[in-house]
């Protein structure tokens, strides 16, 4: 039976815990072995007082000597404090880090994670979540290969912020590759919402997960004999259990108030054990605070507000008291084991004695002394975030002073990556209530808080804020086009439309306007539903014709334009053309660049989508790779950079890299599989994941992946590059689904045909529809294929042409065949497309049974990474050579 050393109170009882003990000691072992050993993720979970926090302290001691221990822990009065515990675990490392030092050590994640951690200043605008959340990952996995090998323990994490917990959630992935042993203990049941899913993300890394039981009466006769002495009786031993129900905190505590009361510990004193019980808990321990004296009671009252770390200084401003005075209270608070005295100030012994003295504050008193602690720690110039806990617990008074501050504390939140804290504040703000002058604009903030979080909510409050007088003509257009954003992103894009429509209308023509228009065509342009999209075209290319690019709202248009001509299929002249006008110097001009804020995103991703499907994938591969280095750089690792890897995979794609666009695209669904589940995203990402996995011949993954993101009917009503419809008919005719490729094919060609977009790259239905038709309807085929060449030489590019060649000549035989097939062959190896000019070689070459040409062709396939076109050249010369 494992025991504990005496010592009163402060002895953390460790009886019954061989089995944890032992865990612990392999983990510390392993760990501490080589450097090159990786440590792991140990959980304990238990009520209150069941003894937690003593096990912590023997991993503690168990590890101290031998690895470097960092320590932090949750506060019932904190939780709404971003990156506290987080911040609190780091504290060691980080105070003695120079800002060299530690930008050198952080590297490109010092930017991101420096200011959440308060180490570095935050940028200029709102940082994202999940980007922050990766720059703290990697900021702990730096930190622990300096300071190898590295125990993090993390008390009461039911009461850690939402932020440390999310990072921890995703830390505790990347524990089987450092030397890092994070020990976490929790109470059940006490986290709701995101933490509570982010704690049982914790839950699953752990190696290790113990729920630690009460003790047993054997083990609480043990622990009170070596408390009081060997000469305790039994009946007095089987009190104390009865009595403390093997609460382990609360046998402690009764014991140590058995030794200070000198009471005999025998069966004539039991009684008494129950009287001594209550001052450990709950009213009993009221009237023994009480009994220390009126100060001593205000200053433990003052320190149950301000929560952790507490200061001796702040605590006694906030009760009103002197320095001195402040000082001789924590003394005595310390004395009665109500408080203890740490390395980061003062901290409340146990946190069943923090969570009553708070609740024992009279409600008034408590409400008024958290607005005294909101001006005190802004008098130490702490800050309006450092505050803001505080102020969310003052009662609505019509306070426009209070107003400013949570508004400044909600844009320092944002600032730092703390959108969920932002969006407390504002709805705090809300509640006083703002000045009707400004009440508006509050609700215009709270919007675009939660714009990357919850787009519903974004929705909501918008359109309250557009409902309400106070916002400027700049600052409601913007609006609209947030709120339209919004609804894009909740797949509710007709309604989008319609804000933007109904806004536009109430006013003048002037910049204003234009810059709403171009937000409705560039909705109207993503719509896989329109029902008039060949007007919608030549409104759209009489608007920007003359337009030269003088603002924004103009290269918007242009871009619009450009990405309309394309889909349609004119002049890739034309769509090149728009879109070198639409740039700066070859570049994007200044407020459209990637992470600029007052154009949506997907504006610039129909730029480079346009260049690409124009055989410029020069310039599109050099707009997408700066995409995901200013999105890596800013730290925003959402949906933005999972779709700028997405796109930048395609390019690769039609490059031939496919190896390289599969890397990447797999990488797009990763990032986009942390946003959430069934979003838009993930249908473009697995579109084209799908198309590069049937074009390197696995055929069987690109049907996992279909079935992983049901990649079938009904999709989102937003189009999709490339078309994907036209991948899931190629798809299914792959998986030999002949009949539910061709109705898939069918109903996308009606569905495209009744759009206008007659882009053979983008949606190439139409050849393996024709090929597919070619035996049972050659007459449909012919068609289909003379239909495409004509919008292929439209269009005008090598790979259009190229391909619709290709397709020509899958449908004849003999000499026309060849020829068909080696001008196929010609336009392509002209063309950016690597991988179809492999195909068009194999071809030409089984056609004209050439070895010489599907070797070239098996050289092309091989360097694309297509391995099913490889294995086909290597068959056909196989014959061809016999």
């Amino acid at each position: 039976m494992t025991q504990g050393r005496p010592g009163g109170a402060a002895w953390a009882p460790l009886w019954e815990r061989d089995v944890e003990l032992a865990a612990v000691a392999q983990a510390v072992d392993e760990l501490c072995a080589d450097s090159t050993t990786t440590g792991g993720l140990l959980a304990f979970s238990g009520e209150a007082g069941i003894g937690k926090t003593a096990l912590l302290n023997e991993v503690r001691r168990m590890a101290e000597g031998r690895a470097t221990v960092w320590s932090a822990r949750g506060g019932e009065t904190v939780t709404s404090v971003p990156f506290n515990v987080v911040r609190q675990l780091l504290q060691p490392a980080l105070v003695h880090l120079t800002p060299d030092e530690a930008r050198e050590y952080f590297g490109d994640c010092y930017d991101i994670a420096g200011p959440a951690l308060g180490i570095a200043e935050p940028g200029g605008r709102q940082a994202d979540p999940q980007g922050v959340c990766d720059g703290l990952v990697e900021a702990v996995s730096r930190l622990s290969r300096l300071y190898w090998p590295l125990v993090l323990l993390i008390d009461d994490a039911h009461w850690a912020d939402q932020e440390t917990l999310h990072w921890l959630s995703a830390f505790a992935q990347r524990l089987d590759e450092l030397p890092v042993l994070v020990v976490v203990a929790r109470r059940p049941g006490e986290a709701s919402g995101d933490s509570a899913r982010h704690l049982a993300s914790v839950a699953a890394e752990a190696r290790s997960f113990s729920t630690l039981r009460a003790l047993t009466p054997d083990a609480a006769a043990g622990l009170t004999r070596a408390t009081v002495g060997e000469h305790a009786d039994a009946p007095f031993c089987r009190e104390v259990w009865a009595v403390t129900g093997g609460n382990p905190y609360e046998s402690v505590e009764l014991l140590a108030k058995v030794q200070d009361s000198e009471l005999e510990p025998v069966e004539s004193s039991a009684d008494e054990l129950r009287a001594l019980n209550r001052t450990a808990r709950g009213r009993g321990l009221v009237a023994r605070l009480e009994g220390l004296g009126t100060d001593a009671t205000r200053f433990a009252w003052a320190a149950a507000i301000l929560g952790s770390a507490i200061s001796v200084g702040l605590a006694g401003s906030l009760a009103g008291m002197t320095r001195d005075s402040a000082e001789r209270c924590a003394e005595r608070l310390c004395a009665a084991r109500i408080l203890v005295s740490g390395d980061e100030g003062l901290e409340f012994v146990h946190p069943l004695i923090a969570s009553t003295v708070y609740r024992s504050i009279p409600a008034a008193t408590r409400t008024a002394m958290h607005g005294v602690a909101a001006a005190v720690i802004t008098h130490d110039g702490r800050g309006a975030a450092a505050a803001s806990p505080h102020l969310l617990e003052v009662h609505p008074d019509d306070d426009p002073d209070l107003v400013e501050q949570l508004r400044e504390a909600a844009a320092e939140h944002l600032a730092v990556g703390a959108p969920d804290a932002a969006r407390r504040c504002l709805e705090r703000a809300l509640r006083e209530p703002p000045l009707p002058e400004i009440h508006a604009r509050v609700l215009y903030e709270l919007g675009c808080a939660t714009m990357l979080t919850s787009p519903a909510t974004t929705i909501r409050h918008l359109r309250e804020a557009l409902s309400m007088r106070g916002l400027d003509q700049e600052l409601r257009v913007d609006a609209v086009c947030r709120l339209s954003q919004a609804f894009v992103h909740n797949d509710q894009l007709e309604e989008g439309l319609r804000a933007i429509a109904e806004e536009a209308g109430r006013l003048e023509q002037g910049p204003a306007r234009l810059r709403l228009q171009a937000v409705h065509y560039m909705w109207e342009g993503i719509h896989a539903g329109e029902e008039d999209s060949p007007a919608r075209s030549r409104r759209l290319a009489s608007l920007a014709g003359p337009l030269a690019g003088r603002d924004n709202a103009e290269r918007a248009l242009l871009i619009l334009r450009a990405f309309d001509a394309m889909t349609r299929g004119e002049s890739a002249e034309l769509v090149v053309e728009l879109c070198d006008r639409a740039l700066v110097n070859g570049r994007l001009a200044p407020g459209l660049g990637w992470t600029d804020t007052e154009w949506s995103f997907e504006l610039r991703l129909m730029l480079g989508g346009s260049y690409a499907f124009s055989d410029r994938l020069d310039r599109a591969e050099s707009l997408f790779t700066e995409a995901v280095r200013a999105y890596e750089t800013a730290g925003w690792s959402g949906g933005h950079l999972a779709l700028s890897h997405a796109f930048l995979g395609y390019v690769y794609r039609r490059r031939g890299r496919l190896m390289d666009a599969e890397r990447s695209l797999r990488e797009s669904l990763r990032l986009a599989d942390r946003v959430g589940q069934g979003l838009p995203m993930h249908w473009e990402a697995a579109s084209m994941l799908i198309d590069t996995l049937l074009a390197r011949g696995h055929v069987t993954e690109a049907g996992a992946v279909a079935d992983q993101y049901g990649f079938a009917p009904p999709s989102a009503s937003t189009i999709y590059v490339p078309d994907a419809p036209s991948v899931r008919g190629r798809l299914l005719l792959a998986l030999g689904r002949t009949k539910d490729g061709l109705n898939e094919l069918e109903a996308t060609a009606k569905a495209l045909t009744a759009r206008g977009q007659y882009n053979t790259v983008l949606a190439p239905w139409a050849y393996d529809l024709a090929r597919a038709l070619a035996h049972e309807d050659p007459k449909r085929a012919a068609h289909l294929v003379s239909d495409a060449r004509r919008q292929a030489e439209r269009f005008g590019t090598d790979t259009a042409i190229g391909e619709a060649l290709r397709c020509a000549a899958a449908l004849e035989t003999g000499t026309r065949a060849v020829a068909l097939y080696r001008k196929a062959a010609s336009y392509l190896e002209a063309s950016p497309c690597a991988y179809e000019h492999a195909v068009a070689r194999v071809e030409y070459g089984i056609a004209a049974d050439s070895a010489p040409e599907l070797e070239r062709g098996l050289t092309l396939a091989r360097t694309c990474g297509a391995d099913g076109l490889a294995d086909r050249a290597l068959d056909h010369l196989g014959l061809v050579r016999r």
